[in-house]
């Protein structure tokens, strides 16, 4: 993800991708560009630049580029180099985020994007937040996001409650990505949820933790009576299912700019519901942010080998997978430079 759409739109916008410097904006017929932000002669950001049209002039000696990346204006009134060009990635806009290809544009395919059931299902809800900075490598972040139990002490207040610490976990292994989930049967509901579910007493809770490569996870929270709820029947009526969706975009081998929105199944129109579930969905997400940055910094300067538990099967399962998958792509890459 390079941005929401509606922060980038006729202005100049920068952003680090993969440690690339990348100036994006939105063309006049709507479409989204992104650009290599180092105009060729000298290296000045192109956003320190500004906006003609569909182009985009150099701030120092004003060469022009076109939404492709091809310079179309020098000055000295001579031939234009032919290395007078900057990059272009493509762009495709998708559920309120603009998705950028950091590949061979060629095989850019807008298809690739994952469907969200539900996104514009109008009796479910929506809610989001600004875009986090994370000062942890990505990788961190995805391990967070298969990693349910890390809830019952890093949400204590929120998403934890005492079933989470203890109950076995099942790890899946799909085409895609990994997969940990668990249900928990006839427990307190946690105190995030005990504000939003529809019904009283205790509940059967299902936790979905799903992260797909090479950094999107879907988090399905299950929320039904107890003694309703399990791997087989269909749920009760006033089941509470949230859906969130987390999207990690690596900026550097240690920043990492976090995406997130969540889908409900209740109260579809209820704005002050959805101010407050992204009020307390941030705070906790806020307490991520301080323990990853932590990790990052004591897994970046360690004097002795970390450890490995049972519970990071999921999170072991994915890096594994995701290595190999990196290890293919460069051995392809090498073969075509050949």
């Amino acid at each position: 993800m390079a941005g929401w759409s509606s922060e980038i739109g006729d202005d100049l916008h920068p952003v680090t991708v993969l440690g690339e410097a990348i100036c994006l904006f939105r063309a006049e017929n709507g479409d989204y560009i992104g650009l290599e932000d180092a105009c060729p002669h000298r290296k000045l950001p192109l956003t320190k630049g500004r906006r003609k049209g569909d182009t985009v002039e150099c701030g120092y000696h004003g060469l022009t580029f076109d939404c492709a990346g091809q310079c179309v204006w020098a000055p000295g009134g001579g031939r234009i180099p032919s290395s007078a060009k900057v990059r272009a990635y493509p762009c495709h806009e998708k559920y309120g985020l603009v998705w950028i290809w950091m590949g061979n544009p060629a095989l850019a395919d807008p298809a690739d994007i994952f469907e969200i059931e539900n996104y514009d299902n109008p009796g479910w809800g929506i809610n989001r937040g600004a875009a986090m900075a994370l000062d942890c490598n990505y990788l961190l972040m995805c391990d967070n996001l298969l990693d349910p139990s890390h809830v019952a002490w890093v949400h204590e207040g929120s998403f934890g409650q005492s079933a989470t610490r203890d109950t076995p976990l099942r790890v899946t292994k799909t085409d895609d990505g990994v997969i940990v989930h668990r249900w928990m049967m006839d427990v307190e509901p946690a105190p995030f949820y005990k504000k939003v579910i529809g019904f009283e007493g205790n509940c059967d809770r299902k936790q979905h933790y799903e992260v797909r490569y090479p950094g999107h996870a879907i988090i399905r929270a299950i929320f039904t009576p107890a003694g309703t709820g399990g791997e087989d029947g269909p749920l009760h009526e006033d089941t509470f299912i949230m859906d969130s969706f987390n999207f990690m975009t690596p900026v550097s081998e240690s920043e990492t700019r976090y995406y997130w929105f969540q889908l409900r199944n209740i109260r579809p129109d209820d704005e002050d519901l959805s101010k407050l579930m992204s009020e307390d969905v941030r705070k906790a997400f806020e307490e991520d942010r301080a323990v990853l940055s932590e990790v990052q910094k004591g897994m970046s300067s360690k004097t002795s080998p970390h450890i490995d538990l049972p519970i990071d099967a999921g999170p072991l399962r994915f890096r594994r997978q995701l290595q190999a998958m990196i290890n293919e792509e460069a051995q392809v890459d090498a073969q075509m430079a050949d």
